[in-house]
């Protein structure tokens, strides 16, 4: 019979793996110094967004990331870490990070993984300052928009020139009768 440690090792591990390969995006943080209740607020402001933060043994975790094909990122697993999976919405959960790293000096980012692009602690930053989808949507339209809107304007004004022209040439012709 196997030490319930070692079946909760195995278990943890194998959570990890099938998670890694069903969401694709995670970051790893540093919490060293951080209290319980912070760690839960933390916890509660990613649920916005659809992550999770797993807070493993480090040997767990480096195996996981191994066995995974990510052996890059086994070097930011050092100390106290946690691996916030977000699956859906990683823009947002880097954003609620960046936002709480900066309340809680004690966070750290150390980098992550998006789609098949390992990220840094400089990527996420990045990440997290980027507008909204509805700004950025926003955005686009206002792009797609503005040369049709010159347009309606330069073809407005001639055609209020040529109206103009018109009433011109009735005026003189009513002048002549």
């Amino acid at each position: 019979m196997k030490k319930i440690g070692l079946v909760v090792k195995e278990v943890s591990e194998k959570q990890i793996k099938t998670t890694l390969k069903d969401s694709g995006n995670f970051f790893i943080i540093r919490y060293s110094g951080l209290s319980s209740p912070d760690i839960t607020s933390l916890r509660q402001s990613l649920k916005v967004s659809r992550a999770n933060l797993f807070v493993v043994k480090n040997s767990v975790a480096r195996r996981a990331l191994k066995d995974s094909g990510l052996e890059s990122m086994v070097k930011a697993v050092e100390g106290p870490c946690g691996m916030i999976f977000a699956k859906d919405m990683p823009v947002e959960a880097s954003k609620i990070l960046y936002t709480f790293s900066k309340g809680h000096e004690n966070l750290k980012l150390e980098g992550g993984f998006l789609e098949d692009r390992i990220l840094e602690k400089k990527d996420i930053e990045s990440m997290a300052k980027l507008p909204s989808k509805d700004v950025l949507r926003a955005q686009v339209v206002m792009a797609l928009n503005s040369p049709i809107s010159k347009l309606v304007i330069v073809l407005n004004q001639n055609l209020k020139k040529i109206v103009v022209c018109l009433d011109q040439i009735k005026q003189k012709k009513e002048k002549v009768k």
